[in-house]
């Protein structure tokens, strides 16, 4: 397992190896003893999500949610690509409102893992793109939220996304209070 820093502190790449001979490949996407002895230690999982969006262009996101519910992710792009995104809102933390973005796609196998006290969120670079996320808490419909999609600097590489009307309607980074709080550290 390949674990690379990113320039958001707690934000981690994780390419997983890929075995391939003439009928395809096989990875392991998850184990937690391989991470572990690669150096980093995960908080544990309890929710799987799968998500599918139709068209290139379609954007899901900023989203987080509160605390007691907040969550961690480790995403990753089973089919299609979408870049995908994560957002400090930890108020006080010295990258507060700074932003990291990568591919995830089927064909680099790539993983990102975005720890709590941060926004996610995509927008597909094909159609048919399937997204697939660990959460570390079950989802809360009272503690989601979202902040708008272009308030927070981020190259989407579009100006006109496919996008929820709860999107749509997010508050801008500018006007968001922030649960989460920097502790030092990640």
């Amino acid at each position: 397992m390949d674990i690379t820093k990113t320039t958001l502190n707690g934000v981690y790449l994780l390419t997983p190896p890929r075995f391939s001979d003439a009928r395809g490949y096989f990875s392991e996407s998850w184990n937690r003893q391989t991470i572990r002895d690669a150096g980093l230690n995960l908080p544990e999982f309890v929710q799987d999500n799968h998500s599918l969006s139709l068209k290139t262009g379609t954007l899901r996101g900023l989203h987080f949610q509160a605390p007691p519910y907040a969550q961690g992710k480790l995403v990753r792009c089973g089919r299609g690509a979408v870049f995908d995104v994560a957002v400090d809102i930890r108020v006080g933390s010295p990258s507060y409102g700074a932003w990291f973005g990568t591919e995830l796609s089927e064909e680099n196998g790539r993983q990102l893992w975005i720890p709590v006290g941060f926004l996610h969120g995509f927008v597909t670079r094909a159609d048919n793109s399937e997204v697939l996320y660990k959460c570390t808490a079950h989802y809360n419909a009272e503690a989601d939220g979202g902040v708008r999609w272009d308030s927070c600097g981020v190259d989407w590489g579009l100006s006109a996304p496919l996008l929820s009307e709860k999107d749509a309607k997010a508050p801008p980074l500018a006007d968001f209070n922030s649960p989460f709080r920097w502790e030092g550290g990640a």
